[in-house]
């Protein structure tokens, strides 16, 4: 089954709930999303400090780091 089914098979029981369930269902799915961008959030600042405890952080002046960035 190809992702353009399911998705229009989701979009279908979509529009057969209530209009009350379908708003019900845009607040889970808006919170739903917000955690899963925290999560990734925090995942990458835990990340960011691991490299800059060990040093694969590059700092410099602004002009420094666009001239490591062009190489």
């Amino acid at each position: 089954m190809t992702s353009v089914s399911r998705l229009d098979q989701v979009l279908e029981s979509i529009e057969n709930l209530s209009v009350d369930e379908q708003e019900t269902l845009i607040d889970l799915i808006s919170h739903r999303l917000a955690d899963r961008r925290c999560s990734e959030i925090a995942a990458n600042i835990a990340q960011a400090q691991v490299e800059y405890k060990t040093g694969k952080v590059f700092r410099g002046t602004v002009t420094q780091i666009m001239d490591e960035l062009r190489k």
